[in-house]
């Protein structure tokens, strides 16, 4: 079994010409990286945090169907070098009661985006809408607490627990 180094782009930003040939980049922190790593000959993994974060509360779901993660890269080979790409989810904005409207639909639009060959993505998010909209009632069906695709993801809790305390 080979084994491979999955490192972020603080490192490939500091060592980038020192790092083996087999390292995995996760692009993270933003804009611009992604398209560094694939010229270098690294691969890379996209979740922009100006793009693809969860906790993010501002993002809309079009905004995560709309973000490409080959932005500025053209060379076919190094388009072989964007492995995909992951939407993150962190704690600090969320408690057991809004973590799934937190995360759905959102997540749903990003790996749409994802799965989707680029020839076949719509060039605009109305051509979704329906679309996202019975996935978010399919979840909302089998229990999962998606939120309405109008408007941000939800609005944070004003402090930790603050979701028993009322």
């Amino acid at each position: 079994m080979a084994t491979r180094l999955l490192t972020g782009e603080e490192t490939f930003n500091n060592f980038g010409d020192k790092l083996d040939r087999k390292t995995v980049v996760h692009n993270w922190l933003g804009g611009g990286v992604a398209e560094k790593v694939v010229s270098a000959g690294l691969r890379c993994i996209v979740s922009n945090q100006d793009k693809w974060y969860l906790d993010h509360l501002d993002a809309t779901w079009e905004g995560f169907y709309m973000n490409e993660p080959l932005t500025n890269i053209y060379n076919p080979e190094q388009q072989k070098l964007i492995l995909g790409g992951e939407v993150c989810m962190w704690g600090e904005h969320i408690d057991a009661s809004d973590i799934q409207q937190t995360i759905w639909p959102r997540a749903a639009a990003a790996a749409e985006r994802l799965w989707t060959p680029v020839e076949k993505l719509a060039k605009d998010t109305t051509a979704v809408t329906a679309r996202l909209a019975h996935f978010r009632c399919l979840l909302n069906e089998r229990g999962i607490a998606a939120a309405p695709l109008a408007g941000y993801g939800r609005t944070a809790p004003s402090e930790p627990g603050s979701c028993i305390r009322q």
